[in-house]
């Protein structure tokens, strides 16, 4: 049995769809993308859905190919909410559930915004945040169903500059693990419960939302419009580059090169 960690996020859904009902090849549990992260690098998973930064911490690991979260423009889960435009923040409350985001949101501060704000790790509450600092960063379900027009507040989009900004998509989490923990036909099944979920999504967002008719029509549209489950040649162009400036801007040491279990 293949013991694997998800995101918690309702943008996973679509990855893990159908897993559950396959107990003798997967065993299957939940909990933020950082969590995710630890597991599988203390070994209590054997497959993660890791944020992509995540890679550059253990050189010896292989991704899934072409499965991943990733978005090109808009994303709606990643964001920092702002009562004053970006380029005026000097301060910056961010949720450490997701190395990832943080570290893109540094990048895009350096290269797009140009801004040196102070980042001050809290709890994703965005009332409390905004108290401590002049913005706040939300990712996954909270920054999605945040209404920042009835906060009064300003929402940056990070996929949306990140896009804006280089032209290609954003990776922001992919199946990774140790060489050999899986063979092909696993990868066989991660793809397959990934088509199965895209084709299942309105279904996946409604379950998700527990009949909350306002946050079923945010995730129906979210699910279609703003989130791809693939890792093509463009997103792995996204991936490389995010991975590089990353590096540059010293949030990361070292940047071993991506590699792919064999399909």
């Amino acid at each position: 049995m293949i013991r694997l960690g998800a995101v918690a996020y309702l943008n996973a859904r679509p990855l893990v769809h159908g897993l559950d009902r396959q107990p003798d090849r997967f065993s299957l549990r939940f909990d933020v993308p950082s969590k995710c992260a630890a597991l599988l690098h203390d070994g209590s998973v054997d497959l993660g859905l890791i944020p992509s930064i995540e890679v550059t911490q253990r050189p010896d690991y292989r991704v899934v190919p072409n499965v991943a979260i990733s978005s090109t423009g808009r994303v709606a889960s990643v964001a920092v909410f702002a009562d004053r435009p970006i380029t005026a923040v000097r301060s910056i409350a961010v949720d450490s559930s997701s190395r990832t985001s943080v570290a893109l949101l540094r990048v895009l501060c350096a290269q797009s915004f140009d801004i040196e704000p102070k980042f001050v790790t809290l709890p994703p509450d965005i009332k409390s945040m905004l108290t401590r600092c002049d913005a706040a960063l939300l990712i996954g379900d909270a920054a999605l169903f945040t209404d920042h027009d009835a906060l009064g507040i300003e929402k940056t989009d990070l996929g949306e500059e990140w896009t804006a900004m280089t032209n290609l998509p954003f990776v922001w989490a992919f199946w990774a693990g140790r060489p050999g923990v899986i063979g092909p036909e696993d990868i066989v099944a991660l793809t397959a419960a990934r088509d199965a979920g895209v084709l299942a999504s309105d279904a996946i967002a409604t379950e998700f939302c527990e009949g909350d008719e306002d946050k079923v029509e945010v995730a129906v549209d979210y699910l279609r419009d703003n989130i791809s489950f693939t890792l093509d040649d463009s997103a792995r162009a996204g991936l490389k580059k995010f991975l590089e400036a990353a590096k540059d801007q010293r949030v990361v040491q070292v940047l071993p090169p991506v590699k792919y279990y064999e399909p």
